[in-house]
């Protein structure tokens, strides 16, 4: 691990020193439960819009509150380990609230990307936070047809 989680206060001034060395910060939120080939797509292309990706994991208790029982598959310290292993990202935060807001009220990121799963909940506020502060928010399609709740599902289909 590249020691890339970091607390909300950390990652602030991280951003702040990036900017004021002109380069653009990128914000991405979600489970990131199971890893799979959409979720690193939509880093990759999250990547591709700046120059620093923070991603901000919603802690355990949040993914239970949102997803329900049996979730999350990997802890919120196994999935952090996770994104930090992989090359296009910088930094990982944890939140424990059910919406990234405060992260991006936080860090306030030149951009924000959502990945085409989470376009099926209501990212209204999470427009106006990130445009609030003069940044964009920018929503990727589907990235190949992946969903992790699909896959568990699948899962659970071929043990029974």
């Amino acid at each position: 691990m590249k020691g890339c989680v970091k607390t909300l206060n950390e990652l602030a001034r991280i951003c702040d020193e990036a900017r004021s060395s002109g380069k653009k910060v990128v914000t991405t939120n979600g489970t990131f439960d199971l890893l799979h080939p959409g979720h690193v797509a939509t880093l990759m292309e999250a990547r591709g819009c700046g120059d620093i990706l923070i991603v901000a994991i919603n802690s355990d208790a949040s993914v239970k509150r949102l997803k329900g029982g049996g979730r999350p598959i990997f802890s919120e310290t196994d999935r952090a380990t996770m994104l930090c292993a992989l090359r296009w990202v910088d930094y990982v935060t944890v939140f424990p609230e059910d919406t990234p807001l405060r992260v991006i009220h936080a860090l306030t990121p030149d951009c924000h990307v959502k990945g085409g799963t989470s376009v099926q909940g209501n990212i209204d506020a999470e427009r106006e936070a990130v445009e609030a502060h003069g940044g964009r928010l920018v929503i990727l399609g589907m990235q190949g047809g992946y969903s992790t709740t699909k896959i568990i599902e699948a899962c659970r289909r071929a043990s029974a």
